[in-house]
């Protein structure tokens, strides 16, 4: 009681003092100030006194006492929209994007040196990490931390991490999921072709390795096609009931994952009916997905140990892929050599047939995955429906089914659900991540959508920006319905982060007035 008789007492004596601009933020604000500072509003007493008012403080007084915000959500809201508070929201629009800017060079590994028994595959060239735990290049980040070097006047950026694909390719004959020897057995959705077209450099002998590097990594993906048995799978590659050959997702090792591995083995025990081995090439089938983990690669959305990956065939990677073969046959015809456009002309072709035929669902105005088990497409409403928009796949009135599916199972406040389905993996819903909500924008523009492809960018764009203004970080994923900072999976949510960096940026370049 008699804390509270003080705190009173000094309010009151406060309350008898004119305001001025030279008067303390007790002086100032003072009803105000002692609620937020005897409510330890913010953790660090200096925070509230440091902060700079929006307008009048005589004003904000007069608000906030005929208001009387009682609950502290309220006070705090009352805070914020009356003042910049360090650290909490005076970071702008025009602070982000130089932000990133600013966290690039710190993102940036020089050649690296080759050290007897480490894992690290060592890079000839420079390059650019995601950050935090992910401290090595990875394969489909580097696409969309490309777009933003390419807008940020970081190209020497992009042409040396060219570069360093190129020779990972020729060195392995694949590009693996990030540049370590645990990582040698899987690659990741495969966005090579798209990052060529990010380069500048015209030279004739570089672009004659480039396409020389692209097919290598078509024969990857395609390999299992000399393998296929009664089950119509091996390695990658699955025939579909007509004969055409598509792909899926797939690693070369049936051993628990070496970055994950007591994780993998718990796993495996939670499913006695199956072999690990089984369980096992089914995690690093998700993991060579990108999507680690989701309900798309689960029979039972709440138990990761239902996970099936390999099952299914995916309709992102076929888009991937479709996108790759039409590249060789552009840049070959470019080449001169007429042969190998014709011949990649009609993969594509086959392979944009087997979109439509597998992978639409008409009545659900959707794209899905293709369960080789029950033989028709998986219930799973996912992101992943965007990639053939986003390949440019869709007719106009298949993307405009899917844009209203997008709206009623997939946009939420923040941005583009990753799903509809509340699993506590990282790649469900609430989460939403920074390439997903690219290639979504993209594919949506390029098939006419372009209402819808702003909203996206717009509520991404502020997730974006309110988390930044929260924390002072770019964030690996986001939680899009409340706005701030992802989470489930397997490890905390990491900062840093370079796709996420990249797609601001490239997005605030295209989206100027948003």
């Amino acid at each position: 009681m008699k804390a509270w008789v003080g705190v009173s007492l000094m309010v009151a004596a406060l309350l008898a003092e004119p305001l001025t601009a030279q008067q303390s933020p007790a002086a100032l604000y003072p009803d105000l100030f002692a609620a937020v500072q005897t409510g330890r509003l913010f953790p660090d007493g200096k925070t509230f006194v440091d902060a700079t008012p929006k307008r009048d403080p005589t004003a904000i007084v007069a608000d906030y006492r005929r208001l009387a915000p009682r609950t502290p959500e309220a006070l705090r809201a009352f805070v914020l929209a009356n003042f910049s508070v360090p650290g909490i929201n005076d970071r702008g629009e025009a602070d982000l994007r130089q932000h990133v800017r600013d966290l690039w060079p710190m993102l940036v590994r020089q050649p690296d040196r080759v050290v007897e028994g480490s894992s690290l595959l060592p890079m000839a060239h420079r390059y650019v990490v995601p950050g935090g735990r992910f401290r090595e290049m990875y394969y489909w980040d580097s696409y969309f931390t490309m777009l933003g070097l390419a807008v940020d006047g970081q190209q020497p950026l992009v042409e040396s991490m060219l570069a360093n694909f190129t020779d990972v390719i020729e060195r392995y004959g694949h590009i693996p999921n990030g540049m370590r020897t645990y990582y040698l057995s899987r690659s990741q959705p495969p966005f090579f072709a798209l990052m060529l077209d990010l380069s500048k450099d015209v030279d004739p002998a570089t672009a004659a390795r480039r396409l020389a590097a692209l097919k290598t990594e078509h024969a990857y993906w395609m390999k299992g096609a000399d393998c296929l048995d009664a089950s119509g799978a091996c390695a990658r590659v699955v025939r579909m009931p007509d004969g055409t050959l598509l792909n899926r997702y797939w690693d070369d090792r049936a051993l628990p994952r070496d970055e994950s591995y007591a994780e993998d083995v718990i796993t495996a025990k939670e499913d006695p009916e199956r072999p690990a081995s089984v369980v096992y090439r089914h995690l690093r089938a998700g993991a060579e997905s990108g999507w680690d983990y989701s309900s798309r690669w689960l029979d039972d959305p709440q138990r990761l140990a239902s996970i099936r990956t390999t099952d299914i065939v995916p309709v992102d990677l076929n888009s991937l892929l479709l996108m790759m073969e039409e590249a060789i046959a552009r840049r070959s015809a470019a080449a001169g050599d007429s042969e190998a456009a014709a011949q990649f002309r009609a993969l594509a072709a086959k392979r944009r047939a087997a979109l439509d035929r597998y992978f639409w669902v008409a009545r659900e105005g959707r794209y899905a995955d293709w369960d080789r088990v029950t033989g028709k497409p998986t219930p799973r409403v996912s992101a992943a429906m965007l990639f053939p928009l986003f390949a440019g796949a869709a007719s106009p009135q298949q993307a405009r089914a899917v844009a209203a599916t997008v709206r009623r199972e997939l946009l939420a406040t923040g941005g583009l659900r990753t799903t509809p389905v509340r699993t506590g993996q990282q790649w469900d819903t609430p989460n939403g991540w920074a390439p997903l909500q690219w290639v979504a924008i993209a594919g949506l523009e390029r098939s006419g959508e372009t209402a819808l492809a702003r909203e996206i960018a717009k509520r991404w764009l502020g997730t974006v920006e309110a988390a930044y203004a929260e924390t002072g970080k770019m964030l690996e994923k986001y939680d899009v319905e409340e706005r701030k900072a992802g989470g489930g999976g397997e490890y905390p949510t990491q900062d840093g982060f370079g796709w996420t960096n990249g797609v601001t940026s490239a997005l605030m370049e295209r989206y100027p007035d948003l």
